[in-house]
């Protein structure tokens, strides 16, 4: 039981870190998109394969289930919820074990 709790703590920093890298793209994509940066650069470019390649798949079985919404891709919002939801139910099932 002693190894359980630091185990959940480690599972919701990475949760975490990946909430925040699932930001980091969407607002990159919306960079790119609107042409405020420049995916010329090589250090740019290797910073949005980087997130693309991180984050695309838990995205795209979210995008397979989503209607055609105009352009508008709201699955960087559904997976963050489902992440949030699964750190809930860490956080209870660290409790129920304390």
């Amino acid at each position: 039981m002693f190894f359980v709790t630091p185990l959940i703590q480690i599972l919701l920093y990475a949760i975490d870190i990946y909430i925040w890298l699932v930001i980091i793209s969407a607002i990159m994509s919306w960079l790119v998109a609107f042409n405020v940066i420049n995916t010329g650069n090589s250090f740019i470019y290797q910073i949005g394969r980087a997130l693309y390649q991180l984050t695309d798949p838990a995205l795209r079985p979210i995008r397979r289930f989503l209607p055609n919404l105009g352009g508008i891709d709201i699955s960087p919002v559904i997976l963050i919820l489902l992440l949030y939801f699964l750190q809930m139910l860490l956080v209870q099932i660290n409790n129920a074990l304390v």
